[in-house]
């Protein structure tokens, strides 16, 4: 404000008020004035859209489980950009079948499934940064 031979300053926005002003003795600070908004707007939480009859029932069949992330890494559904997926939607797993590759410090991790069953849902995409835990595929129990 000193350089500029500024004496007062106002800045106002959506309900937002700034007002900085100093006296003309060049020994007195600025002072600083600052205003909160009048009617702030308050947050509504989103309500969720009713779930349909099928989805509730995918929630709740006892049979769908989730295969989840053993590591912290990048998820990749195939071996190579030009290689087949590991698995897909319907495709039957095994215990030993290798459902993805985890790369975790430049090192490629292959993923067992560790489960028997059939793959409903992938719930990641490919190149995703996964954590561990995170659920990667849902699967019906065979």
């Amino acid at each position: 404000m000193k350089r500029s031979e500024l004496s007062e300053f106002e800045f106002e926005e959506d309900g937002f008020k700034l007002r900085l002003s100093r006296e003309s003795n060049n020994s007195v600070a600025p002072i600083i004035q600052s205003v909160a908004p009048v009617n702030p707007v308050a947050a509504t939480p989103a309500t969720p859209a009713p779930a349909s009859s099928a989805e509730k029932e995918k929630a709740e069949d006892p049979n769908v489980e989730t295969i989840k992330s053993p590591m912290v890494g990048t998820f990749y559904r195939a071996p190579s950009p030009d290689s087949a997926n590991f698995t897909d939607v319907g495709k039957k797993v095994d215990v030993d079948s290798i459902v993805c590759i985890i790369e975790a410090m430049k090192v490629m991790n292959e993923i067992q499934a560790e489960v028997k069953g059939t793959i409903t849902e992938i719930l990641v995409e490919d190149g995703d940064a996964i954590e561990f835990g995170q659920p990667l595929f849902k699967y019906k129990k065979a």
